[in-house]
């Protein structure tokens, strides 16, 4: 297993996200809730 991991090791590259990206997904988080009842889940976002 560590063979295979560390040859895609070398080919990947870190990506950077700025500022605004990090603040969206926040701010979407926040606002994103989830209800379960009875076995269904129920996904509301809060504007």
């Amino acid at each position: 297993m560590e063979k295979i991991y560390s040859e895609y090791q070398k080919e990947c590259t870190l990506v950077k996200s700025s500022t605004e990206t990090i603040r969206f997904l926040l701010g979407f988080s926040k606002s994103l809730h989830v209800i379960t009842y009875q076995g269904l889940k129920f996904e509301n976002i809060l504007n």
